[in-house]
């Protein structure tokens, strides 16, 4: 069955902040939703526009807080795309910019959860058609849970845009704090040293955990004298981070900076800009804005939070063009020739 209308953007009220910013780099106007809560923890949702044989865009963030926690972050976004499909709508697609319960995507123990294939099962039984997320833990294992179209964006092209910006002329060492981060920091390398033109170093720390007890801590790689930028993922306690920063500055590095795209934790955020051995910290908005608490800290001018609003939403608009994605992983901003 063919599109026949214009297609509908809708965003739940804990992530419209950020669903303004898709919209307007989309194009699109976001479309009202009826959100009613009673008593027990219930709601009900409601399209308040018809989204019979249209495509629709659902953005939901799954960085939970006090006020919409992960789990219900889910359940909402489940219960949506289900009034979405038993209304007619064509295609359901989901732009989540965090996306929970990635980090748990194998087994490495007896009897241990799969939770990326769960969340996969859930969001297809409840009619998704496609899902557009931002540096998901494992790429590879998002693949292989889901059955329908996966598009990965990255922040990565935000950040090399960024850093060079500021370290153009310096020797760059990049570092993964743990070995699973190393294809990362290779791609990041490579990014960066075609739009730097020089050569970019790229080291790691050996990271070992079992029932939550971090060792190991050996460094692979030339640091000293360097800027050193880690680059993870995901910053939840701040606590790999710091340990990974005091590595590097032990090791000789003249100056260590983080740049990680999701930042859920208040906590984690406060902890790693009060680090002493931090000289500046990236993140983005996937997970909302940057907590009062985080800005109140003393070292809060150390923050950079780049958007990635204008990166779904170029993805959108791309995307409803019929041009491909494949240039946002390389270049940001997009030359508006492309």
């Amino acid at each position: 069955m063919r599109d026949s209308g214009d297609p509908r953007l809708f965003a739940l009220s804990e992530s419209r902040d950020f669903a303004l910013s898709v919209a307007a780099n989309a194009g699109l106007a976001l479309a009202p939703v009826e959100e009613r809560r009673f008593e027990g923890g219930e709601f009900k949702l409601r399209p308040l526009e018809s989204v019979r044989d249209r495509s629709v865009f659902i953005v939901e963030s799954l960085a939970g807080d006090e006020v919409v926690p992960t789990a219900e972050r889910l359940v909402r976004l489940l219960f949506l795309l289900s009034v979405l499909r038993d209304a007619g709508a064509t295609r359901r697609i989901a732009v989540v910019p965090y996306l929970a319960y990635a980090r748990k995507e194998r087994r490495t123990q007896v009897r241990d959860p799969v939770n990326t294939r769960y969340v996969a099962q859930l969001l297809e039984t409840a009619g998704l058609d496609r899902l557009i997320a931002l540096d998901v833990h494992n790429p590879a294992a998002l693949d292989n849970s889901f059955r329908i179209p996966v598009d990965h964006l990255s922040a990565m092209p935000m950040m090399a845009a960024h850093f060079l910006r500021r370290l153009a002329a310096a020797p760059l060492t990049l570092v993964s704090p743990d070995v699973g981060g190393i294809k990362r920091v290779q791609l990041f390398r490579e990014l960066l040293q075609r739009r730097a033109g020089h050569a970019v170093e790229m080291a790691f720390i050996e990271k070992r955990r079992a029932l939550d007890v971090v060792s190991g801590g050996t460094l692979v790689g030339d640091v000293s004298r360097r800027q050193v930028i880690i680059l993870d993922d995901l910053c939840a306690s701040g606590g790999t981070l710091i340990r990974a920063a005091e590595i590097c500055r032990r090791a000789g590095a003249a100056a260590v900076h983080a740049a990680v795209t999701h930042a859920p934790l208040p906590t984690g955020l406060t902890a790693v800009l009060a680090a002493a051995s931090l000289e500046s910290v990236v993140i983005t908005d996937s997970a909302g804005p940057a907590p009062a608490a985080a800005l109140a800290a003393a070292d809060a001018a150390k923050l950079t939070v780049l958007s990635a609003g204008p990166l779904f939403g170029q993805a959108l608009r791309r995307m409803l063009d019929g041009k491909p994605l494949a240039p946002l992983l390389e270049q940001w901003p997009i030359p508006a020739a492309d």
